[in-house]
């Protein structure tokens, strides 16, 4: 039942955020100095948070996949080589999204 909540209170979260970024999205530029110069602000907030979510997804997406293999590799022990060499490649891929997340951070931070 909480998880259920907390899903929900998520969800509505997420789509309000969405709703108070749309608007600047949208926006009608009159100069692109003065439009860079009066979202600098909201460009800092946006790399910040979406470097957030992304190492919150990806740390959870880790724990998550390093928690599997290793029960798998509790439950049989003789498994643990076909289970360790996917799993490091799938860590690999989450980590590299995340470092994705990162760069594009950096290239908004760089447009202030």
């Amino acid at each position: 039942m909480a998880n259920r909540t907390i899903k929900k209170i998520t969800s509505v979260l997420s789509f309000l955020v969405v709703l108070c970024f749309a608007g600047v999205a949208f926006a009608q530029e009159s100069g692109k100095e003065m439009a860079i110069a009066s979202n600098s602000g909201l460009i800092a907030i946006a790399a910040a948070f979406g470097l957030s979510i992304a190492a919150l997804g990806g740390a959870l997406g880790q724990g998550r996949a390093a928690a599997t293999a290793l029960d798998g590799i509790a439950r049989n022990p003789g498994a643990a080589d076909k289970i360790r060499g996917p799993m490091i490649l799938a860590l690999a891929l989450i980590e590299s999204l995340v470092i994705y997340a990162l760069i594009v951070a950096f290239l908004l931070l760089g447009k202030i």
